[in-house]
C-alpha cells in the first residue's frame, strides 16, 4: 500500500482543550479548512479528528518585528516552514485501537456493546491490515496520541470506519452528504435516527426545507419509518418551487413514492389549482378542539387567562360541544349561566367574540359526520406516509391549530398501542415507527407553552410509545431547554445569533469548538451533523435534491420523462384530440 503523505506533527495539546499540530515545511496552511475530516496516528490508537482553528507561528519575535520585504521571495522561502510555519487546533473525536489477530477483545465500554461497530473482515488503515472477523470498536476518547505523532488526511477507509456505507446489511444507513473536501459519501444511521425526536436548523434561506425533504425521502425509501409531515408551506407533497434566479420545480414526495405516500389536504382548493387530483380532504369539527388546543393558540386568538379558565368551565358543563353551545348563546344565557356556574360573564363573551375567528377557517366545521383524524391513523397503521398540505391556511393560527388537534389524537392512540404490545409482547402489535415533521417548531415548543402542548409531551416522553418528533426551525433559542435536551440528531446549517448557536450546543461537550465550525460554514449547502445518528461530528456538503437524487429514490425514467416541457405539450395534445 503507497504511504500516505503526513500534513504535520503533534506538538503539544490536553485532553479537554485538543491537540496543536505544527504543519510540515511542504503543506500549505491554506489547503486547510476548517470542518475538515484528519486521523492522527498514535503508537497504538488511532485518532478521528476535526479541525476546528488554523493559525499561523513564528520561531523567533525578531521576525515579526522584522519581516522579509514583500518583493524578498528568497527571503520568505527560506523562513517558510522553519522560522515561519502554520498550526492547526484539532478535536479528537473517536479512537480505536487495531485488534491483532488472536488478540481478546476488550469487554465493557470497549466490548461487544460498543454503540458503533463495522464488521469487515479486510479493513486497511493507517499502515496495519486487520484480517479478522472481530469488529472495528470505535471509542470515546479518553487520552491523546504522543509527541510528534504524524497527523495525515482523512482517507476514504477511515470515513467508511466511522461513518459506514450505504449497503452496508447490518445497518440501515442513508447518504446525507459529503465532507465539504472529499467525495466520500457520510452517512447517518437512520434506525438510530429515527428512534429519537430530532432537530434541521438554519437561518431563512440555508436550505432547510431541501435537508428536510432529502431525510424525509432517505426514511421512506429505506423504510426505517412511518412520516407524518405536517406541510405549512406545501414544500414536501407536491412539486415545490427550487431556490435559484432561474424557476425551476422540484418533486415533492408523493411524486417520488406515489404508491407510499398520501396527501391530505386542509385547502383542496388551492391544492388542485397546483395539479393535485388524489389529495383526500380534511376537515376538523368544533368538537375536535379541546382546552389545549386554544391553550396553544392563545397568542393568536389573544386569549386572556380568565377566558380560558372559563373555557374549562364550559366544557365540564357541556362537555366535546362546548364550542358550538357557547356560539349559540344569546347574552341573557350567558348571564344566567354565569350565576348558577359561577363563570366570568364578560371573559366568556369575550371568549365567544374571539373563538367566531376560528369558524373563518376553511377546514373548520360546526359537525363533522366522518372521522378524518382517524382516516389519516389508518394510513399510518397501513405503513403510508401521510403529508398535510395547508394551501392558504397556513398562517400560525390555523397551522398551531391543525396539528395540535391531529397530534393529540395520534399521541392518544399510540399510547394505546404501546401499552397493547408491552402487554401482550406480541411483534405484531408492535406499533410501527412514527415521527412527525413540523416546521415553526419554537411555536409549540417555547418555554411558556412546552408542557402543555403535545408537542412538548411527545419530545418528553413518546420515544418509549415509538412516536418521534423532526422539528424544523429558524430559531432553535425559542425551544424549551428541556426539549432541546431530548433533540437526539441536530443537523444545523448557517446561523448567526449566538442565542440560536449557544441553543444547538446544550449538553454537547466540546460546544466551543463546534461553534468555531458552525460560524464558518457557508450559506447553502453545508450543515454541521452531530448526536445520536452519528458517530462524530461533521461537517457535510448536503445532498442535492436533483434528478440524481430522483434516480437514487428509484424514480423511474417515464416519470422523469414527465416533467419535461415537449412530454407535458405532448400529453396536452393528446388530450384535447381525445386520444
Amino acid at each position: 500500500m503507497v504511504a500516505e503523505k503526513p500534513l504535520g506533527s503533534v506538538i503539544e495539546g490536553s485532553l479537554s482543550k485538543g491537540l496543536e499540530v505544527r504543519l510540515h515545511p511542504d503543506v500549505s496552511v491554506e489547503d486547510m479548512r476548517v470542518g475538515k475530516f484528519v486521523v492522527v496516528q498514535g503508537r497504538r490508537s488511532r485518532f478521528f479528528c476535526m479541525l476546528t482553528d488554523v493559525a499561523l507561528g513564528t520561531a523567533s519575535a525578531r521576525i515579526l518585528a522584522n519581516p522579509p520585504e514583500p518583493a524578498n521571495l528568497f527571503l520568505q522561502e527560506v523562513l517558510s516552514g522553519t522560522g515561519t510555519y502554520g498550526t492547526l487546533a484539532l478535536t479528537p473525536m473517536l479512537m480505536f485501537t487495531p485488534q491483532l489477530e488472536g488478540e481478546q477483545g476488550h469487554k465493557g465500554e470497549a466490548g461487544e456493546n460498543s454503540k458503533f461497530k463495522i464488521q469487515n473482515s479486510k479493513l486497511q488503515a493507517g499502515g496495519y491490515q486487520a484480517q479478522s472477523s472481530a469488529a472495528v470498536e470505535l471509542l470515546p476518547v479518553k487520552t491523546i496520541p504522543g509527541h510528534f505523532s504524524q497527523v495525515y488526511d482523512a482517507a476514504e477507509r477511515d470515513f467508511r470506519i466511522v461513518f459506514g456505507w450505504e449497503d452496508d446489511p447490518h445497518r440501515r444507513n442513508f447518504v446525507i452528504g459529503e465532507p465539504i473536501d472529499m467525495a466520500v459519501p457520510i452517512c447517518l444511521d437512520l434506525d438510530r435516527f429515527v428512534e429519537r425526536s430530532n432537530g434541521i436548523f438554519g437561518k431563512s434561506g440555508t436550505g432547510k426545507s431541501f435537508l428536510t425533504r432529502v431525510l424525509l425521502a432517505g426514511t421512506i425509501q429505506r423504510r426505517a419509518a412511518v412520516n407524518l409531515i405536517f406541510d405549512m408551506h406545501s414544500e414536501y407533497g407536491w412539486e415545490a418551487v427550487s431556490e435559484g434566479k432561474q424557476f425551476s420545480t422540484v418533486k415533492g414526495l408523493r411524486q417520488l413514492f406515489p404508491g407510499q405516500v398520501q396527501m391530505f389536504t386542509l385547502d383542496p382548493e388551492a391544492t388542485q389549482r397546483r395539479g393535485v387530483r388524489d389529495a383526500q380532504d380534511l376537515y376538523i369539527s368544533f368538537d375536535q378542539i379541546d382546552v389545549e388546543d386554544l391553550t396553544l393558540v392563545r397568542g393568536e386568538l389573544n386569549l386572556s387567562e380568565a377566558s380560558l379558565e372559563n373555557a374549562i368551565i364550559l366544557r365540564n358543563e357541556f362537555g366535546k360541544g362546548w364550542i358550538n353551545r357557547l356560539l349559540s348563546l344569546t347574552n341573557e344565557e350567558i348571564q344566567e349561566f354565569c350565576e348558577t356556574k359561577l363563570g366570568s360573564k364578560s371573559s366568556i363573551m369575550a371568549l365567544q367574540r374571539k373563538l367566531t375567528r376560528l369558524a373563518d377557517l376553511k377546514y373548520i366545521r360546526a359537525a363533522c359526520p366522518h372521522n378524518y383524524v382517524s382516516q389519516i391513523l389508518d394510513a399510518l397503521d397501513a405503513g403510508q406516509h401521510v403529508v398535510v398540505e395547508f394551501g392558504s391556511q397556513s398562517n400560525m393560527l390555523s397551522y398551531m391549530l391543525a396539528t395540535n388537534v391531529i397530534a393529540r389524537r395520534i399521541h392518544a392512540s399510540y399510547v394505546r398501542k404501546a401499552d397493547r404490545f408491552l402487554q401482550t409482547k406480541n411483534p405484531s402489535d408492535r406499533p410501527q415507527q412514527l415521527m412527525i415533521t413540523i416546521e415553526e417548531a419554537h411555536r409549540f415548543l417555547d418555554p411558556a407553552t412546552a408542557r402543555q402542548t403535545i408537542f412538548g409531551t411527545i419530545a418528553r416522553e413518546m420515544r418509549k410509545y415509538f412516536v418521534t418528533l423532526l422539528v424544523v426551525d429558524q430559531r432553535p433559542s425559542g425551544i424549551d431547554n428541556e426539549v432541546m435536551s431530548q433533540i437526539g440528531t441536530r443537523i444545523t446549517a448557517l446561523l448567526n445569533d449566538e442565542k440560536d448557536i449557544d441553543a444547538i450546543f446544550t449538553g454537547v461537550s466540546g460546544a466551543q469548538s463546534l461553534r468555531s465550525v458552525l460560524a464558518k460554514l457557508d450559506s447553502k449547502q453545508q450543515a454541521l451533523i452531530l448526536g445520536h445518528a452519528t458517530p462524530m461530528p461533521v461537517v457535510v456538503r448536503t445532498r442535492s435534491y436533483d434528478r440524481q437524487f430522483y434516480t437514487d429514490m428509484g424514480a423511474t425514467a417515464w416519470e422523469e420523462m414527465a416533467d419535461e416541457p415537449l412530454f407535458k405539450a405532448a400529453a396536452a395534445a393528446k388530450a384535447e384530440l381525445g386520444l
